[in-house]
């Protein structure tokens, strides 16, 4: 059946994680934080992106709740500086938008700030006509409620639609919904893929 549909992770697929483990393994290694700051976060990460929080309450909580030698603006800035694209498979999604026989759309578990953040330091306003994102759904992957609330929003049947994750475990219970699937390894890889499915 004709695709009308595609859904791309942005984390690990459109450029790196926003503040996943190595992330997080970082701003341990930079900021000198203890195991405390990794069981907070991990109680909190839940609420932070599904926008039940915002990032005020999640830093108080995860990395403020003590004296800090450093400033929370120093620490966003932080950050936001992991955030970086994946130029290559960028140039493929922009070559997809050009074509014009698609809706692209992201579909990705993000906290509000990081990605709003993401969205413009990757350039994809210009790309996608719609940000599927935990933080606005209210819900994360691989839950089966975002995906039905994507498929709401964009107006599309599952098996219409390419959902292109890097993580097994979010595209298992799309494809069990229907859902055409890509597991992301690499632009180069992505793009072979497209051409097999003579998408590109």
């Amino acid at each position: 059946m004709e695709l009308t549909h595609l859904f791309f992770d942005i984390g690990g697929v459109l450029g790196t994680n926003g503040w996943d483990r190595e992330q997080r393994r970082e701003a341990v290694e930079r900021f000198g934080l203890d195991d405390e700051f990794q069981f907070r976060h991990d109680e909190l990460v839940g609420d932070w992106e599904a926008g039940r929080i915002r990032i005020d309450d999640y830093l108080e909580s995860a990395v403020f709740y003590c004296p800090r030698s450093f400033s929370k603006k120093e620490f966003v800035s932080f950050m936001l500086s992991l955030s970086r694209p994946f130029p290559e498979t960028v140039d493929v999604v922009r070559r997809l938008a050009g074509q014009g026989r698609f809706r692209l759309m992201t579909l990705n578990n993000e906290s509000e700030e990081l990605n709003r953040h993401r969205i413009d330091t990757f350039g994809l306003n210009d790309l996608f006509t719609a940000f599927l994102s935990s933080c606005w759904l209210g819900v994360r992957k691989p839950s089966r409620l975002i995906f039905e609330r994507a498929l709401g929003i964009a107006e599309a049947r599952p098996e219409r639609v390419l959902f292109i994750d890097d993580r097994e475990q979010n595209l298992a219970p799309a494809r069990a919904m229907g859902f055409q699937t890509l597991h992301y390894t690499g632009a180069a890889e992505l793009e072979r893929s497209l051409h097999k499915l003579d998408l590109i």
